[in-house]
């Protein structure tokens, strides 16, 4: 069974967000979501691809991927495009540089006992470039001083520094699910800044689960998420406004309350799913009780209806036009854009309202247009 690091760069946002969490996270057992093992075959079809690539001959394992699909293999293949253009880039600054895939990266120098798997490191003269494929599709991920890329980096550096003259580092996340290519590049001295004056100190409290606990957007992945009582204080504070009609309050209560919203709709649903598990293994919360949700009636043998209805004289088969991502599957993208590509369009999406973090452009508003005129 492979090891897994107390304080891994994976779940470095959270722990130092919140470092005590992550001992009470060490202490719950890994459930794998199909999420997860999606996401490990996609990284092991993008490591063959690249290691082909680079001629270096790895095994076929794709019979092997669980998962695998067209679109899996369509984004793989765009994954091993963008990882060999950047090597193209790399031997511009030398006549040597390394691609080195699945690499193990150790920035215990930081964070004790810190180590972690980078997607893809190229390293050159001048610049270190590092490259984090991620499948999903739930979270679009920023590499604007992300920790996850910022502690691989650290492992680089710790690895190649001196045998290569670094002065820059590229952190790209490569999210093809979501057209996200995002890369922040950072001076070597930043980098190292940060690691001995945030990230060192915080882990070592981590490490030793001290720290204070604190609740917010990195909960997300966390274990125990679902009990975690600052959560609930932090989500619980909403409590102080009776909910009434938006008119009766003022518009920096909304923004208040604006600001929790999303975190607090997802608290409330972590909380419902923890008290149904634990429902189902016995445990009595009063006032409540398991009942069998709503179902849909379904055919047990389609195949065998289908005869039936058409030996009846009847059609029992809908047609219709493949949707976008199913059609593009079929023709290929290059050939899709080919045929299709003119007669594609994107209607204006219904307007939502976002943080200003948010990188989307804002919409004119109705007060907006009254200024103009």
């Amino acid at each position: 069974m492979a090891k897994h690091a107390l304080l891994s760069a994976s779940a470095s946002k959270q722990w130092l967000n919140c470092p005590p969490s992550a001992r009470l996270c060490a202490e719950e057992s890994d459930r794998a979501s199909p999420y997860a093992k999606e996401g490990s075959d996609a990284h092991s079809l993008c490591e063959m691809k690249v290691l082909t690539a680079l001629g270096r001959s790895p095994n076929d394992t794709t019979e092997n991927l669980e998962y695998y699909d067209a679109e899996m293999e369509d984004c793989a293949t765009e994954y091993c495009n963008f990882v060999m253009e950047q090597y193209e880039e790399a031997k511009k600054l030398c006549k040597d540089p390394q691609v080195m895939i699945e690499e193990r990266l150790d920035f215990s120098q930081w964070v004790p006992e810190g180590f972690g798997t980078g997607d893809c490191v190229i390293v050159a003269d001048e610049v270190l470039h590092i490259i984090d494929f991620k499948y999903g599709l739930g979270v679009l991920v920023d590499a604007n001083w992300n920790p996850q890329m910022m502690c691989y980096a650290l492992g680089a550096i710790d690895l190649y520094d001196g045998i290569y003259d670094i002065h820059t580092v590229k952190m790209t996340i490569f999210q093809p699910r979501r057209d996200n290519v995002s890369t922040f590049t950072l001076d070597k001295g930043e980098l190292l800044k940060w690691a001995d004056t945030v990230l060192a100190p915080t882990a070592a409290l981590a490490f030793k689960g001290e720290g204070e606990f604190k609740a917010g957007d990195h909960c997300q992945f966390c274990k125990v998420k679902a009990t975690c009582r600052k959560r609930a204080e932090y989500n619980l504070e909403l409590a102080k406004y009776d909910f009434e009609m938006p008119a009766n309050l003022e518009d920096t209560e909304i923004a208040a309350i604006l600001s929790k919203a999303d975190e607090l709709v997802s608290w409330v649903s972590d909380i419902k799913e923890y008290a149904l598990k634990q429902a189902l293994s016995g445990t009595k919360y009063d006032g409540y009780k398991v009942v069998e949700g709503k179902s849909n009636r379904k055919y047990t043998d389609e195949s065998t209806v289908a005869s039936i209805v058409t030996a009846a004289g009847y059609d029992p088969f809908e047609r219709k036009l493949l949707g976008l991502t199913a059609m593009t599957t079929l023709l290929g993208k290059q050939r899709f854009a080919e045929l299709l590509g003119c007669y594609i369009t994107k209607p204006q999406g219904k307007p939502t309202l976002v943080p200003d973090t948010d990188k989307r452009p804002a919409l004119n508003t109705a007060k907006d247009d009254f200024k103009d005129n």
